[in-house]
């Protein structure tokens, strides 16, 4: 062989075998949840004849429950369409704290709900940040940073959690009393600097929810002291003015373009008046998880190769929609619904209906549907992102209510 044959030879054995790892690698990620492999490795549920369930009742769900605290989550195991994000429901109690932990597989996203919540989190870097929350406020921790969950004042305080990866239970996270009450007490006189005796008191095992007095209303100095992050984990979501807002609803969103260290989850909130729509859409680079905050809502789901698939949600019920499947959220309740809506990408993406068909030319559109190109032109010319109960706004056309009207009057 010679040296130019030998070393053509080596070349093409180099790429057969990162060729190989590759795919190893990356089924054995993609098996553990992580949504950028999962176009890799079909998913037996979703090649069905028919579309699977895709909703579950998270607030009726039992959960863990420790005194005036609870955790309920939804992940595969709850709802196995939901390989790409779980999500969790958590009340703290006054005086009530989500201990220290971390996540090994999973970033964490939070908003809340209703009461007042104060967090510290640790980076690699060795930096620590403090923040205090309210109600519509935002948090992001990426995978792996230590951290803690505290309820301000005397009211409880509510919130949602969503996790980057459907295999993550909020169960089996990496607590520090589950670690310390484990570890020889040799080891941590040794790593602490203190007598093997001070450890006799310290929990055994996992407290998971934490009870003290009620913290005080300015946040402690850490015992390093300041060393702040270069990015900041909180944003106040609905202090912002609204994304789109119309007669139909309002919708907020944040992604890492205006929170630059939620790198790997996109949130927002939608708001529909009664009878109004989330138009058909789809998200190319992410799964979609829903939570309905208030109201009542239905959605649609469709599969391509004639499979659709419509689920009614309630309040504390939550959804997922799988990458590039085609859905929709209306308001079928009398009232105004607020949904909260993860992603897990850092960087918000949506085809629009509307969209999709204004950015063809009408007789595209007429072959398309063998209609007349006079009815095409019809449709809309922009995207309606959320229509109105009459439909997308500045359409000439008839109004729901005035038909309604003429046909109480006939």
């Amino acid at each position: 062989m010679s040296k130019i044959q030998r070393r053509a030879f080596l070349a093409e054995s180099a790429a057969i075998a990162a060729a190989s790892t590759a795919v190893l690698v990356g089924s054995k990620q993609a098996a553990g949840g992580d949504s950028s492999f999962m176009n890799n490795v079909p998913d037996p549920l979703l090649s069905e004849k028919d579309l699977p369930n895709f909703k579950f009742p998270l607030e009726k769900s039992q959960g863990k429950v420790i005194g005036g605290s609870f955790g309920k989550e939804v992940t595969v195991k709850q709802l196995p369409i939901s390989t790409g994000i779980a999500g969790v429901s958590m009340k703290l109690d006054v005086g009530a704290m989500r201990e220290l932990h971390w996540h090994a597989t999973a970033a964490e996203w939070g908003f809340v709900l209703g009461g007042r919540v104060r967090t510290t989190v640790v980076s690699p870097r060795g930096t620590s940040e403090t923040n205090d929350f309210e109600p519509g406020d935002v948090w992001y921790f990426p995978r792996g940073h230590g951290h803690m969950i505290q309820c301000l004042g005397d009211k409880p305080c509510y919130f949602v959690l969503i996790f980057d990866n459907g295999y993550f239970s909020e169960f089996g996270t990496f607590s520090i009393t589950d670690w310390i009450g484990h570890t020889p007490k040799p080891l941590l006189a040794k790593n602490l600097g203190l007598p093997e005796s001070a450890f006799d008191s310290f929990p055994k095992s996992e407290v998971y929810f934490a009870r003290g007095a009620v913290p005080p209303e300015k946040p402690p100095i850490p015992l390093q002291g300041s060393k702040l992050p270069r990015q900041s984990h909180k944003f106040q979501l609905l202090a912002q003015p609204p994304t789109v807002e119309n007669q139909g609803g309002r919708l907020w969103q944040v992604d890492s373009t205006t929170f630059p260290i939620s790198q790997t989850i996109t949130g927002a909130i939608l708001d529909l008046e009664p009878g109004a729509l989330r138009e058909l859409h789809w998200h190319p680079t992410a799964d979609e998880w829903q939570y309905v905050i208030a109201g009542k809502i239905s959605v649609t789901l469709f599969g391509s190769g004639g499979r659709y698939r419509i689920e009614t949600l309630e309040q504390g019920d939550a959804a997922y929609i799988p990458q590039g499947y085609g859905h929709s959220i209306e308001n079928v309740g009398s009232g105004t619904c607020r949904v909260l809506i993860g992603f897990n990408s850092g960087v918000y993406e949506a085809i629009n209906l509307s969209q999709w068909i204004a950015g063809n030319s009408a007789d595209v559109l007429a072959t398309n549907f063998g209609e007349p190109a006079t009815l095409v032109d019809r449709l809309p010319h922009n995207s309606v992102v959320i229509a109105a109960e009459d439909g997308p706004p500045g359409k000439e056309k008839e109004s729901i209510s005035r038909r309604r009207r003429r046909s109480r009057t006939n």
